[in-house]
């Protein structure tokens, strides 16, 4: 930029770092600068841009954006120096400009929330306040740009903070100029001189006046002196300074305020409206750029004298038809804009300098006419201080004038105080509503559902931006009042039902509780109590509510075998047995999901036919594995089964397949999703032998405490058994009342009534055994039944027992859960839950086995089953097997259900005992 003059603005940024070559005989002469801010209006032109143009007497800015713009809505300065008029234009652009408006607009995205965007406005806010106390600390004259004639007194606050923001930084600017080679009074006071703010308004188009230069409804013939258009000058001017003095923004002494307007000089200025016939206004020009020519050779002035001379004249000829012009009565010529500042810059450029303190004793201000050398010193360092900091040394003094800037919160974020006021009388009015109805001690679905009450009696009285903020603090203050002892413990039972206690802690193996402590030391406690039976039925005890799988179906039942059933003979399920001291429970477990173990394939291959009844070597290998405790998947090639050479390549599964883990143990309960190798610690399931098979006696029933009256009756399961001398000796069939039991086309079962031929006549009474099998059912008050079908209850009145058979129990899938028979007066229904299983084994040559696979809970919940399946039970016995109280898989507890739950999802798959002959002894 080494230019006699600067053609174009630049940056003001850019002028500063620029070496800017003067000439030799202006080099010591005075710079006066002039900055321009304002708002702009919603056209395209910019008007801002329009005056410099205007006032240089040059197209210098672009009227549609030019190479300058950065396409950003941050404020920035963009400079233009006139060396021959010797005055330096300073123009703000900001948000409060159309241009950057729309920009401003455009970065904004569709989804961000009110609270941001009202922090992305204030942002670009303070932005534009920094540089306007740039402008006020480097610039003689500002003037002030609005588009319409109307005083917006919106600039009365933004002044006033400036003035707090200006002695907020004082000290701090005062630091970054000291060494600059400018007077003393500049240093202190931080700027050559206190500014002379101008106002330049425009005038729109429904104000335009008569064509004889006088008011609607006014007298003609008497014509006032002043034009229209200056009489709203000068009412604009009155009401500006009352403004201002009333808020205190101007005062008597000039020196202390920020800055100055003249006490004897117009300082407002209104741009007529645009000629709004396009043709008119061009004719307009043309004569007045032809009185111009005609005049050019009359004037023999040069210099600024000839310009005004020039302008003067082509005034006179173009305001000779215009209404704001001279007319016939002798009005005043209105003066131009650029006359109206040139008569301040001239104050300037002769070091006259501005006397604008009113008031009994005026003290002189302080003036100073720098070179454009020294300007560009302090206004450098200016820069550097409030704009961008390059310089390490600056930039300590730049952060400490970014953190002086909340003072303006209290000026410019009216808005942001309002909706704290609003928000902060709103947080009680929702603290009384989360508190209201609350138990002492409540659970993080009361928490949430207080809070969600809460936040709306909020949102009916909060607004404006601190909506979100206050939110969270609601949010905040709930949760600590929700903590501080008023917390509910989360813990549910395995019957789905909360723990009473306030928020504990569980006491550890050998400690005992303690109430004293904070958090407390406790157990878990639902104040749930139920009634309910031993392993073998006939002692009835109360129970607490159970919050682990040990409680429930170890525990309470231990505690009772010691007083009962702890001598009685029964059938150990194996369980863990650790080699190490310190087991570990397996966690690393590669488990099937729930719904591939528990489908419909998985129940129909847990009900296929042992290997004993398969007639294929396919069906052979297939059985042959699965009783080896391995999948179908491990079989590899030979799972297909293709004939004889399936048979002949099946391979021996290794002992890891077979032998449990002594390493690691299950931390949960037998169920299909578990893997292979892992045994409990403790079994849920309990397999006892109340005695001999004739300790049952059919009249009578089941001798036991909490049957209802007639349905402690078991039902008779009939079984043929064949005889040594028939054909077939020797071979086992399955006598469960399915399929494969049933005769062969043509061929007659012996023995059965109706039957024709001798053999059936001539059999023993040995031929034909009866089992007992009874499903007992119980409910949380201890009352006890046996089942003998899906929706129905034994009931026997008279003598002789139960007349229903047990096929239908057994070829069907039992319900886990029915509806008690005695509901009581809740209005809450009451289960009972399947309890035992009661098989009487006759003395007979037969073989009972015994495989339960309960299902506690729709797909895909896991299929329950003991740790050793197909249990043989010994002849002549009665056997009782006692289901679990609870169901735990690794995803959590299988909760009972609901009133509004199906109850056929809850079941105990078919298929539970299986009968087949044995071989006789030999004779």
């Amino acid at each position: 930029m080494k230019e006699a003059n600067m053609s174009f603005p630049v940056s003001v940024g850019a002028l500063l770092q620029a070496d800017l070559q003067e000439d030799a005989a202006q080099r010591d002469d005075g710079l006066c600068v002039v900055g321009i801010f304002g708002k702009g209006n919603m056209q395209s032109a910019p008007h801002k841009e329009s005056l410099i143009n205007t006032l240089a007497d040059k197209h210098i800015f672009s009227l549609f954006g030019g190479a300058e713009d950065d396409g950003t809505a941050d404020s920035h300065i963009q400079a233009f120096y006139n060396q021959e008029s010797r005055v330096l234009y300073l123009l703000l652009s900001s948000v409060y400009d159309s241009r950057q408006l729309l920009r401003a607009c455009q970065s904004l995205s569709a989804g961000t929330g009110h609270s941001d965007a009202h922090d992305f406005w204030k942002g670009l806010e303070r932005q534009h306040c920094l540089h306007l106390l740039y402008l006020f600390s480097v610039c003689h004259v500002l003037l002030l740009v609005h588009p319409n004639q109307t005083f917006d007194v919106a600039y009365d606050r933004l002044f006033r903070a400036l003035d707090a923001l200006r002695q907020k930084v004082l000290p701090l600017i005062r630091a970054a100029i000291k060494d600059c080679p400018v007077s003393k009074e500049w240093k202190v006071n931080c700027r050559p001189c206190p500014p002379r703010l101008l106002f330049v308004f425009q005038m729109s188009g429904s104000l335009k006046v008569s064509a004889n230069g006088s008011e609607s409804g006014g007298n003609p013939d008497k014509p006032k002196k002043h034009s229209p258009r200056r009489r709203l000058q000068h009412a604009l001017e009155d009401q500006i300074y009352r403004i201002f003095r009333k808020s205190r923004v101007l005062t008597n002494q000039s020196s202390n305020c920020l800055f100055t307007v003249p006490a004897n000089q117009a300082f407002v200025y209104v741009i007529p409206a645009a000629e709004e016939d396009p043709v008119g206004a061009l004719l307009g020009q043309l004569r007045s750029n032809c009185i111009l020519c005609e005049q050019d050779s009359a004037t023999s002035a040069s210099g600024p004298r000839r310009y005004q001379q020039m302008r003067r004249s082509a005034r006179q000829a173009g305001f000779a038809g215009d209404s704001g012009g001279l007319s016939m009565g002798g009005q005043l010529v209105d003066c131009s804009l650029k006359e109206f500042l040139w008569q301040h810059v001239e104050l300037v450029l002769t070091k006259k300098g501005f006397d604008d303190s009113v008031g009994r004793n005026p003290q002189p201000s302080h003036f100073e006419l720098p070179t454009y050398s020294k300007w560009v010193q302090v206004a450098s360092r200016l820069h550097q201080v409030l704009i961008s900091s390059t310089e390490e040394e600056i930039a300590e003094l730049a952060t400490k004038v970014q953190g002086q800037l909340k003072v303006l919160e209290g000026f410019l974020e009216a808005d942001t105080k309002f909706s704290e006021n609003r928000c902060q009388k709103a947080l009680p009015l929702a603290h009384s509503a989360y508190q209201s109805n609350l138990p002492h001690n409540y659970t993080t679905t009361v928490h949430k559902n207080q809070l969600a009450q809460a936040l709306r009696v909020y949102s009916q009285h909060a607004r404006g931006v601190a909506f979100q903020r206050y939110a969270l603090q609601l949010h905040e203050d709930c949760y600590k009042f929700w903590s501080n002892g008023h917390q509910l413990c989360e813990e549910r039972s395995l019957t789905d039902q909360h723990c009473v206690h306030k928020f504990h802690l569980l006491p550890q193996p050998g400690e005992k509780p303690d109430m004293d402590r904070n958090p407390p030391i406790l157990n878990h406690n639902s104040r749930g109590r139920s009634t309910s039976s031993c392993n073998c039925g006939r002692k009835q005890a109360p129970r607490e509510d159970p919050f682990d799988i040990q409680a429930a179906n170890c525990d309470f039942y231990q505690m009772l075998e010691e007083k009962c059933c702890g001598k009685l003979d029964r059938i150990e399920f194996p369980v863990f047995q650790p080699s190490t001291p310190d087991p570990a429970p397996a966690c690393n477990q590669a488990q099937r999901l729930p719904c591939e173990a528990s489908g419909s394939g998985e129940a129909e291959r847990l009900k296929e036919p042992s290997a004993a009844q398969s007639h294929t070597p396919a069906d052979t290998s297939l059985s042959l594995a699965l009783s080896l405790g391995q999948s179908t998947d491990s079989l590899g090639p030979y799972g297909d089964g293709d004939g004889a050479e399936a048979q002949v390549q099946q391979k021996r599964p290794s002992l890891v397949d077979r032998q449990p883990s002594t390493v690691e143990y299950l931390p949960g309960m037998m169920h299909s999703g578990c893997p292979k190798g892992l045994l409990p610690k403790f079994s849920s399931w309990s397999l006892v032998k109340l005695g001999p098979a004739k300790s049952y006696n059919c009249h009578t029933g089941l001798e036991q405490p909490g049957f209802l009256p007639g349905s402690s009756f078991l039902l008779p399961w009939d079984l043929v058994i064949r005889s040594r001398s028939e054909e077939d000796a020797g071979l086992t069939e399955p006598l469960d009342g399915g399929a494969s039991s049933w005769p062969a086309p043509n061929k007659t079962l012996v023995g059965k009534r109706g039957s024709t031929g001798g053999l059936g006549r001539s059999r023993r009474r040995d031929d034909m055994a009866r089992v007992f099998v009874g499903f007992e059912y119980e409910d949380s008050r201890g009352r006890r039944f046996i089942s003998c079908g899906p929706d129905k209850i034994v009931k026997v009145l008279g003598p002789g027992g139960a007349k229903d058979p047990a096929t239908r129990v057994l070829n069907t899938d039992m319900p886990l859960y029915i509806p008690s028979p005695s509901q009581g007066r809740s209005l809450k229904p009451h289960f009972a839950q399947l309890a035992r299983l009661y098989v009487v084994v006759p003395d007979a040559p037969l073989e009972v086995t015994l495989n339960p696979q309960v299902q506690p809970g729709p797909p895909p919940c896991p299929v329950f089953h003991p740790e050793q399946t197909d249990v043989t039970l010994p002849p002549d016995g009665l056997w009782v097997l006692r289901f679990p109280y609870s169901y735990l898989t690794d995803r959590g507890p299988c909760y009972p259900p609901k009133e509004n739950q199906p109850l056929n999802n809850y079941k105990v798959l078919r298929g539970i005992l299986k009968a087949t002959t044995a071989n006789p002894p030999p004779q």
